[in-house]
């Protein structure tokens, strides 16, 4: 195993006061009623929306509720506590990094351009005519994920990748639920350049910058509603635990989504999590009507703490470390492939791969995420087309031409 960066080294479970990201993924409730909203098998369950759908195509479910985000109970300070941002005297400043460690966003050679791609495409001409697919590698760091491209360990995702590299941008929330609401509005990373950049979703709204002649603008509250609006099955494939279905506040992100799956093996404590995940995306594809188009979305767990039992022969005793958080990554990239194959078999799809945030590893002395640090707010993404009529690329290999 690769020895980890100084200030990046292993942190115990128990050291992650940050990285807890949602509700826990536990096992169903043996009592639990059935029809209930947790999740116990791998069928499909109708999702309830969070808010009133104006589409009829969207209230599948007969107890369709508003599931508004709860506050965090762990927020607010005790009584006499200092103000969290309050520094002791003689304190380094709150960002500054321990000694050796490199910022989050400095690039090394090879890095993709904010815009590797070209132009973006016409998305007013992909909507509608290809399925769409977002994967959202959740937690993933960007230094890990450029390096690990550069170093030719995760040959099925640089394949694809335009150019063989992550583009480097900036995530648009600090954990998951704040990011993928985000998002699903249409706010997906933004390159990390002065702006403004055009964005390839956006909903109607007067004023925005943002939104360009190729943008698709959609006319309901969020990009889900909007593509389903336009004739598209939607389907979610969760992974950690805000999108566990087990209370109100795990079945807000999949209740926006006409069919939701999730069950513990998908979690983040399982560690054949996106294998079991992309068997799911599978069985979806292959029973959906070839004229219904698709917009499947997949949060992957794989990457978010706990790692460890992802790098050969580490221990809990080990805990995780970016080496652990690496060798994730790679387990995600050994089954990426399928998932690209079963949603290039039926058109040509349009893929978004990216993070929706990254996480610290001791990096100015801090762990976890929903925190302000650089290797929180800068994540990799690319987008590219899966052409169904083309053979996959070959796995990129260290040192090829990319």
């Amino acid at each position: 195993m690769h020895s980890p960066p100084p200030g990046t080294g292993p942190v115990s479970p128990a050291a992650h006061h940050q990285a807890p990201d949602g509700p826990p993924s536990a096992p169903a409730d043996p009592g639990e009623a059935p029809g209930s909203r947790g999740v116990r098998d791998e069928g499909a369950v109708p999702a309830t929306g969070p808010r009133a759908r104006a589409a009829a195509v969207l209230r599948e479910a007969p107890d369709a509720r508003d599931l508004g985000a709860a506050p965090d109970p762990g927020e607010a300070p005790a009584p006499g506590d200092a103000p969290a941002h309050a520094d002791a005297p003689g304190d380094a400043p709150a960002h500054a990094d321990a000694p050796g460690d490199a910022p989050a966003h400095a690039d090394a050679p090879g890095d993709a351009p904010a815009h590797a791609d070209g132009e973006a495409p016409d998305m007013r001409e992909v909507v509608g005519r290809d399925d769409i697919l977002l994967v959202t590698l959740d937690t993933l760091r960007y230094d890990v994920a450029r390096r690990l491209a550069a170093e030719g360990r995760i040959p099925h995702l640089a394949a694809h990748l335009p150019g063989g590299a992550w583009e480097r941008r900036h995530a648009p929330g600090s954990f998951t639920y704040a990011s993928h609401q985000a998002m699903f509005a249409g706010f997906l990373p933004t390159p990390a350049s002065p702006g403004p950049h055009p964005r390839l979703f956006a909903a109607r709204f007067a004023g925005s910058e943002s939104t360009a002649e190729r943008t698709w603008v959609f006319d309901t509250p969020d990009l889900v509603s909007g593509l389903a609006e336009a004739g598209y099955r939607t389907v979610c494939v969760g992974g950690v635990g805000f999108f566990n279905r087990r209370d109100a506040l795990g079945s807000v992100l999949p209740g926006m989504f006409q069919e939701a799956h999730w069950k513990p093996s998908f979690g983040v404590a399982s560690p054949t999590s996106f294998e079991e995940q992309v068997a799911c995306a599978e069985e979806v594809v292959a029973r959906l009507s070839v004229g219904r188009r698709l917009f499947l979305f997949v949060n992957v767990s794989a990457l978010h703490q706990p790692n460890w039992f992802h790098a050969p022969g580490a221990s809990a005793a080990d805990g995780d470390s970016v080496e652990t958080h690496a060798a994730a990554l790679e387990y995600v990239d050994r089954h990426i492939g399928r998932l690209f194959d079963a949603m290039r078999s039926r058109r040509r799809c349009f893929a978004v791969v990216c993070s929706d945030h990254g996480t610290a590893y001791g990096d100015g002395g801090y762990t976890g995420h929903r925190l302000a640090h650089d290797a929180v707010w800068t994540v990799p993404y690319a987008h590219f087309f899966l052409e169904q009529d083309a053979p996959a690329p070959p796995p990129a290999t260290a040192g090829a031409p990319r």
